[in-house]
């Protein structure tokens, strides 16, 4: 019997390896050819599905995504270099299929605009901090009027530990 479940628990972990590392492609989608099937399933990795939230078109399921990956596909069969397969998808889809996409003006907003909205944030928390210091009850008091009020602070703690 425990040779049958150490059987059993080695084949389902051989079948979920197999489709862990699969992915979101399916049989009828891969190549023939192992090279080119390679170089597609990098190409796949690159490219964002439009579909889902930061994965890759090798990764899911969505049928557009597996559209993606039969346009790689099609192209590298008919002799594209990865770079004009890249550069088909960007032009047809736009920089945002890149998972890692370039650097440049119509990005900028992508690249600059999660760590400019953390510098805002920690100005506006600076700025709350410092106001919410100055808004102290004895802030605008001279110094005579805070001397008198510790001393009255001071005599009310001591009222009430001798009672």
């Amino acid at each position: 019997m425990k040779q049958l479940l150490r059987l059993v628990f080695a084949l389902s972990l051989s079948i979920a390896a197999a489709i862990g590392a699969a992915g979101g492609v399916e049989p009828d989608e891969i190549l023939d050819d192992p090279a080119l099937e390679k170089r597609a399933r990098a190409l796949s990795a690159e490219l964002r599905c439009l579909v889902c939230q930061n994965q890759s078109i090798d990764d899911s399921n969505a049928d557009l995504a597996r559209d993606l990956r039969v346009i790689v596909r099609q192209r590298l069969e008919a002799g594209d270099s990865d770079e004009q397969v890249m550069q088909y998808v960007v032009d047809r889809y736009g920089d945002y299929v890149l998972l890692d996409p370039p650097v440049k003006a119509t990005t900028y907003l992508l690249w600059y605009g999660p760590p400019a909205i953390l510098l805002i944030a920690v100005v506006a928390l600076l700025a709350a901090s410092r106001r919410r210091r100055a808004a102290t009850p004895h802030a605008g008091l001279s110094d005579d009027e805070r001397e008198r009020l510790a001393r009255l602070m001071q005599d009310g703690a001591d009222t009430r530990n001798t009672s």
